[in-house]
């Protein structure tokens, strides 16, 4: 990364700075750049003191991940956002959640571009917008140390206590004049003692913070299945989100948006006949795309075809 590049960079950071009205250490927890980088670079000065009168270069490493916040890039991007109604329609859900602190459950297909949605939206809200993504292995008390970690609260060691302490947390920021936000990402993976703990989080948090649980259709099948069966705190739990389920649109397998600027007519087929989301759409788009640019030759099925290495015969008979 040359000097102008770093200039740029750091001219842009502190025009995010003060757009979002936060401070250097919001920067840095988001980042995970040290704060020490980041006063540098606001100044212009793009080395740090490594002792014994030695001078280093901020590692370019730290540069892009602070581009990576302000969506900075001096290379050729392959996938540009495109305004897909699943993208405006979780926008403008989590917009609402956040503005009058509700809790809403966001449901839509794997590859509708839900973890995608997720980052742009935080990066619109750097000073109050925390998410988490909940694995598939994740325990209550490894989720809470989870958001324990986003919010920068030291994770207690009791699970109620570290139930209290992010709330006071989040409590504290909607004092100071914030709208808080908690959002859990892939929630489908969320067990019942998980679930029950947003119904805890709901009851310390109403009119506070606001609480979104993102996942696919399996989070309301499991909800369901659970309060059926008359589980333990789910019924509880159902009663406060009941309302709150935002389904989003089905994807468009036509892909018109994205593939206007394809010109390889089987090729537009083939993607259309195999990526069932803009998941796997980006997946094959993307390294076919950068293939295309390195030999300077026009994208076309017999590329994408050597890049992924299959072969389809007599595909369009």
């Amino acid at each position: 990364m040359n000097q102008e590049q770093k200039q740029d960079i750091a001219h842009k950071l502190q025009e995010y700075i003060n757009l979002h009205a936060i401070s250097q250490t919001i920067v840095s927890d988001r980042t995970g750049v040290r704060k020490e980088y980041i006063t540098s670079i606001l100044k212009g000065v793009f080395t740090y003191d490594a002792g014994k009168g030695n001078v280093g270069d901020i590692p370019n490493k730290h540069f892009m991940k602070l581009a990576e916040l302000l969506d900075y890039t001096t290379e050729k991007q392959y996938w540009v956002n495109r305004a897909t109604p699943q993208l405006t329609q979780m926008i403008a859900v989590l917009e609402e959640a956040r503005e009058h602190a509700y809790t809403r459950l966001i449901v839509g297909e794997t590859g509708s571009g839900k973890s995608h949605a997720i980052s742009l939206y935080a990066k619109k809200h750097p000073a109050d917008v925390f998410h988490v993504k909940v694995g598939s292995e994740d325990t209550l008390n490894g989720l809470l140390e989870k958001v324990c970690a986003v919010l920068k609260v030291p994770p207690a060691k009791h699970k109620s206590s570290k139930i209290r302490d992010i709330a006071l947390s989040l409590k504290m920021l909607y004092n100071y004049g914030k709208k808080p936000q908690l959002i859990f990402d892939e929630s489908e993976y969320l067990k019942v003692s998980a679930l029950c703990s947003i119904k805890e989080f709901y009851d310390y948090l109403d009119k506070y913070c606001s609480i979104v649980l993102i996942g696919t259709s399996q989070l309301t099948g499991q909800i369901d299945k659970l309060r059926k069966k008359d589980a333990k705190g789910i019924p509880q739990l159902y009663r406060r989100i009941k309302f709150g389920i935002r389904h989003l649109p089905s994807i468009d397998r036509t892909f018109k948006l994205f593939l206007n600027e394809v010109e390889d007519r089987q090729l537009r087929k083939f993607l259309q006949e195999e990526c069932d989301n803009y998941g796997e759409l980006h997946d094959v788009l993307v390294p076919c795309m950068r293939e295309a640019d390195r030999l300077s030759v026009p994208l076309s099925l017999p590329l994408v075809e050597r890049v992924l290495n299959i072969k389809r015969v007599n595909m369009f008979v």
